[in-house]
């Protein structure tokens, strides 16, 4: 059977989920991330470097103007100062003061509003119309005035500016890099692990014939298909002896037992048995009919399994099958107080065995009216979408428990709910070894209450020429 279209194919919808819930994903941007922080602490350290460098260097310029003014008189310091500013040409370059020892301005440009401390330089914020930013330096002359001088650091703040942008752009452009690289280096395995996980879910399915795809890179992916097919070489080999050992034995001892029923019908018909003896052959007949059905099953499903019958495979009209399935099945339900019915979609067809459909659909009803409760009711329908077709039949009986739903397609596995009703346990086996032979899917489903069996046709199916 092919899995079920209802199942999660990760390879054909690919989402972000999938791939940030990867390992390499994660481990992509776990490294990128170090790499990240080590970029910006380095660029963060050459920065702080650099500006502490900078600003050392106008220290030691505007510490070099001042002790030049200082050397002059200090009653000739504000002309000393006025010259200064003279010099600087109204550059807007150097700035220079002089305050009295209440601060209050005697001369020059600066007049320390903006608060300064003695021999500690500090910066000024710039004044749009009036002055750039300004590094500024205090010095008290002997005589308690204070001599102010300033000089414009517009190339060094435009320089701090750039490179803060520069640094933060450069992050946010390897952060991005480095997510682009986790998809990208996820994608790739991800897809591969999705191929994996389809092929697992076939093998599952019954396909022992199937193989995990190895690549040939000696990855660790290719390493762990290696050991599954290794896996399902040694499973198939193992189920492969039991089913040869169980059908060789079935195929064995069903003529004996063959011959044994007919003893023992031509005893049960004597005229002279006793009544007791008859009524023990009567039930040494029945379960030997039992057995026999049993192994019937059995030699049927390596038939079917053997893929045999491919030959007679055509175009089967859903319409008239289903209609004939009711019909045939209507006094049985009927008897039993149950309804039956059927949703009808002519037009439909598929490709297969029609007797081979006709038995396991024969299996499928006769199980719904087994397991559905005294004048419950049985229904089949068939729907189509995009070209695949789904074929239903629903009772409302006890059901099968989720956990029990691939464990019952098993030869003689019945289910906890099938305990207290007769059964071989090998019906559902035999759908689902005719159901493999076409490659349909079965799904088991919960129709609380109750149970819905899905025959799932994919689109290979071929609508009818002619309804």
């Amino acid at each position: 059977m092919r899995p079920s279209p209802r199942s999660r194919t990760p390879y054909e919808r690919l989402q972000l989920r999938d791939i940030r819930n990867t390992s390499t994903f994660r481990l992509t941007l776990l490294l990128g991330l170090v790499a990240l922080v080590g970029v910006v602490m380095l660029t963060a350290l050459i920065y702080l470097l650099s500006a502490r460098e900078l600003s050392a260097r106008s220290d030691s310029i505007l510490r070099a103007q001042a002790a030049q003014l200082m050397t002059n008189p200090v009653a000739s310091m504000p002309g000393a100062v006025r010259l200064a500013i003279a010099r600087s040409g109204g550059s807007g370059f150097n700035y220079f003061g002089l305050l009295d020892a209440d601060r209050r301005r005697i001369a020059g440009t600066l007049s320390g509003a903006s608060g300064f401390r003695i021999d500690h330089p500090k910066e000024i914020p710039a004044r749009p119309g009036h002055h750039g930013p300004i590094r500024e330096l205090a010095v008290r002359l002997p005589t308690g005035e204070i001599l102010l001088v300033g000089r414009d650091i517009t190339p060094i703040v435009d320089l701090r500016w750039r490179v803060t942008l520069v640094l933060i752009a450069s992050a946010g452009v390897i952060a991005l890099s480095i997510v682009t690289a986790a998809i990208l280096l996820s994608v790739a395995p991800l897809r591969r692990v999705a191929t994996l996980q389809r092929t697992a879910q076939e093998i599952a399915a019954g396909h022992l014939d199937r193989r995990m795809p190895v690549l040939g890179r000696g990855d660790e992916l290719d390493l762990l298909a290696g050991t599954v097919n290794s896996m399902i070489d040694e499973v198939g080999r193992v189920i492969g002896q039991v089913k040869s050992v169980t059908d060789a034995i079935a195929h064995d001892l069903r003529t004996p037992l063959t011959r044994m029923r007919s003893h023992l019908d031509r005893a049960r018909r004597s005229d002279d048995i006793a009544s007791a003896t008859a009524e023990r052959l009567d039930l040494a007949i029945a379960d030997l009919d039992t057995v026999l059905e049993r192994f019937t099953a059995l030699l049927r499903i390596s038939e079917i399994e053997a893929g045999s019958r491919r030959a007679g495979f055509a175009d089967i009209a859903l319409d008239p099958l289903l209609k004939s399935l009711v019909d045939l099945y209507r006094p049985l339900a009927e008897e039993r107080g149950i309804s039956i019915g059927l949703q009808r979609l002519p037009g439909l067809a598929v490709h297969g065995d029609r007797s081979l459909l006709f038995e396991a659909l024969s299996n499928l009803i006769d199980n719904a009216i087994k397991f559905a409760p005294q004048n419950g009711h049985v229904a089949l329908s068939v729907t189509s979408e995009k070209g695949s077709v789904a074929i239903e039949v629903r009772d409302n009986g006890t059901g099968i428990p989720t956990d029990q739903r691939q464990s019952v397609l098993r030869r003689f596995d019945r289910g906890s709910a099938a305990n207290e009703i007769p059964g071989s346990g090998l019906g559902l086996s035999v759908v689902a070894a005719i159901l493999h032979l076409h490659q349909f899917t079965l799904a088991l489903d919960d129709a609380a209450p109750g149970l819905i069996v899905r025959i799932l046709v994919p689109d290979q199916s071929r609508p009818l020429i002619q309804p």
